[in-house]
């Protein structure tokens, strides 16, 4: 006869053919070895709870902090034009794209690559020609010697920081590449899409002088940026100062990062829970559709910039440390938000040479 175990008391003992598979007690302790044993008939049953992860969300305090940093990092390089460069590290903030527009030699693509550098993300400079070609920006197959196989050859709009220079000098079949990069975070080529790392934030350059040679941006293309912003002449203090800084080495070559891509993220996804009182969204709403009412425009503001000028003014109280908008985060960002979304007609250019004559009218009256 085979010899059995009892799970029980764990002696051994034998047992007949025909008993197998059957209730059978133990001979020893009396129990049936077809029965589990008592830890395991009446042990608590496990619960498995999947607990979700930690969301490392960060305050304003934070989020100014690392706004400083970023702002004195980069005024080491440009002299004074704090609003502007405060305008600039929000529109990070806010998952924005800035268009600068201004004379040439005011530092327009300096205080571009000064931003880039100070927040640690990967850079990429276009020079744009107008025989600058959509493959030359989003990249294109190209055939591997060793392999003989197609393989991808990524453009420089795949980097997180991209400063387009003089972006009104590229052809319109260029500029629209751009419009999927800077609306959707992702570039498609051929029948495939890659998203973009992020973060990603496009900073282009115009020259609003010079027009030979240059193609104007339409109007799909303005509204994808969030700010225009116009650098200005520097004081005769200021200016003097960038002279002393540049006799041995221009400051830009010596610029460190002082934050991280990481960082960035964390800052944006904190701007994103800035509270907007009610009464403050309602004032955003009726300062847009204000510009859809005025007599001298052509084409107002459009939703998107109802959403620009939200995101900014969380962005700048974000700046601030405050938790909460207030009314002059809106004041302050609404020409450099909107002004460049609005078209004057012809006849009203006497009274309003740009968007932003409208709104601070329409700021006026309020």
């Amino acid at each position: 006869m085979p010899k059995r175990q009892c799970h029980h008391c764990g002696v051994q003992f034998e047992m007949p053919d025909a008993n197998i598979g059957e209730d059978f007690p133990c001979p020893v302790c009396g129990k049936n070895i077809m029965v589990p044993p008592d830890e395991i008939l009446f042990r608590k049953k496990i619960k498995l709870t999947v607990e979700p992860p930690v969301v490392d969300i960060w305050d304003a305090a934070r989020i100014a902090e690392v706004a400083r940093q970023i702002i004195a990092n980069t005024q080491t390089v440009i002299v004074g034009k704090e609003p502007q460069v405060t305008l600039t590290v929000a529109g990070l903030f806010a998952e924005g794209h800035i268009l600068f527009e201004d004379v040439p030699g005011v530092a327009k693509t300096m205080l571009s690559r000064a931003v880039a550098k100070s927040v640690g993300c990967s850079f990429k400079r276009i020079q744009c020609t107008p025989d600058l070609q959509p493959e030359n920006v989003i990249g294109d197959y190209i055939l591997d010697p060793t392999t003989g196989r197609p393989d991808i050859r990524f453009g420089p709009i795949f980097a997180q920081m991209v400063l387009v220079d003089e972006i009104n000098r590229a052809s319109p079949r260029t500029q629209a590449v751009m419009l999927e990069a800077m609306g959707e975070g992702t570039v498609s080529m051929d029948k495939t899409t890659y998203r973009l790392e992020r973060p990603f934030m496009v900073m282009a350059t115009q020259n609003p002088i010079e027009s030979e040679g240059t193609f104007r941006l339409p109007e799909a293309q303005m509204d994808r940026f969030l700010l225009r912003l116009s650098i200005g002449y520097p004081d005769a203090a200021e200016e003097k100062k960038m002279c002393e800084r540049v006799q041995t080495q221009h400051p830009i070559e010596s610029l460190q990062a002082i934050s991280n891509a990481e960082q960035i993220l964390k800052c944006q996804q904190g701007v994103r829970d800035i509270k907007v009182p009610s009464a403050l969204c309602e004032q955003i709403i009726r300062l847009v559709r204000a510009t859809r009412e005025h007599p001298a425009l052509r084409l107002g503001a459009s939703p998107r910039g109802s959403l620009g000028l939200f995101h900014m003014a969380q962005a700048l109280a974000a700046i601030a440390g405050r938790d909460t908008i207030i009314s002059e985060d809106i004041v302050t960002v609404a020409e450099v938000v909107l002004g460049h979304r609005l078209l004057v007609r012809p006849e009203a250019r006497k009274d309003y040479a740009d968007g932003g004559a409208v709104v601070r009218e329409i700021l006026e009256r309020r």
